[in-house]
């Protein structure tokens, strides 16, 4: 189960636009939270542009609850947060806590190299704040006979000894190795598959390393920019759109040479009957313009490229003198597989 478009509000925008974000499935989409989910279409199309709006939060929300309810996902409450620890106040006779609390006598460095103690071997001192609960147990242990030296510190204390603390570390010698051995090397990391919602959203924002291979970036055949979401009908409405600039011209002047050669045989004898051809193939030519030409849009902005549009186009759009910009437009498609949309100007490429 995995057509998100059959999810009411879901069109193809939409669609688009979560699946960019990685979401391809409707069982992935009943696992998102509303707000997270928010961020993540919003943070996507910042970067490319796929829609003019980012959908509400009401309309992200009542996605998901119909992603839940075919999939049977569960609605997750957010557990409580564990309640705050109340400090501990003692109650009674403080001076009884002071009394059997153990006291920490700093010990002379000298002391420490005599009986040859290192850091770790001091017992750390106990908090004040748990003295409540240990001291009566704490102020009874003792130190087996063995592990336990009295030093004379002016008290009568214990002070705990380690039984290696005469013992040296010694060099391992079998861990030597000579500067002319070779170093071993080391291992490789293994390689981490990518997920294919993170290999389509890459494959989205840049061609594959083979596609632009032996091409220099600042050639016209360098493919660059976003990947169109429909390449192949952005192929056919620029095969048609270019046959229609063609035939018109060239059926309005064949009817003519033949309108004239049946008034004046003898003056445009010469006319070939053979060109009735252009002015019976521009209706069928204009159909498909009709279908594939009008329906052309650029994967960013949304405008259509094979018409024409009265307003200020951008300065970096595909441009010829005379011509305009959609007959260069077309010529750019076909040959170069990549285009600068007209009224955006953002690179948009129809290959991997």
């Amino acid at each position: 189960m995995s057509d998100l478009a059959s999810i009411p509000g879901i069109g193809k925008t939409s669609l688009e636009l979560l699946e960019a974000a990685g979401f391809l499935t409707i069982e992935s989409l009943a696992t998102a939270e509303p707000d997270a989910l928010a961020a993540e279409l919003k943070h996507c199309n910042s970067i490319l542009r796929i829609a003019k709006q980012v959908p509400s939060a009401k309309s992200i929300t009542g996605w998901i609850e119909h992603a839940r309810e075919i999939t049977g996902v569960p609605v997750q409450i957010p557990a409580e947060a564990p309640p705050a620890p109340v400090p501990h106040v003692f109650a009674g006779d403080e001076s009884a806590l002071v009394a059997l609390a153990p006291v920490a006598i700093p010990l002379p460095a000298r002391i420490l190299v005599n009986h040859q103690l290192a850091v770790v071997d001091i017992p750390e001192a106990q908090l004040f704040s748990q003295c409540e609960e240990r001291a009566g147990v704490r102020t009874k242990r003792q130190l087996p006979e063995s592990r336990v030296a009295k030093v004379n510190t002016g008290a009568s204390h214990f002070v705990r000894i380690s039984e290696n603390a005469g013992q040296r570390l010694e060099i391992d010698t079998s861990r030597l190795r000579s500067t002319q051995d070779p170093m071993p090397l080391p291992p490789r990391p293994a390689k981490v598959k990518a997920s294919p919602s993170e290999d389509r959203l890459a494959l989205i924002r840049a061609p594959r390393s083979a596609t632009n291979k032996g091409r220099s970036p600042e050639s016209r055949r360098y493919i660059r920019g976003v990947l169109h979401s429909h390449p192949a009908s952005i192929y056919t409405g620029a095969f048609v759109t270019l046959l229609v600039m063609l035939l018109t011209p060239l059926s309005v002047v064949s009817a003519v040479l033949l309108l004239l050669s049946g008034e004046m045989p003898d003056r445009f004898g010469w006319v070939p009957g053979w060109l009735i051809v252009f002015p019976l193939l521009l209706p069928l030519v204009g159909i498909c313009y009709l279908i594939w030409g009008l329906g052309g849009s650029c994967r960013v902005c949304g405008q259509g490229l094979f018409r024409h549009s009265a307003h200020l186009k951008n300065k970096r759009a595909h441009h010829m003198p005379v011509l305009g910009y959609i007959f260069p437009l077309c010529i750019q498609i076909l040959l170069f597989h990549w285009f600068r949309c007209t009224h955006c100007g953002t690179p948009v490429r129809l290959k991997e």
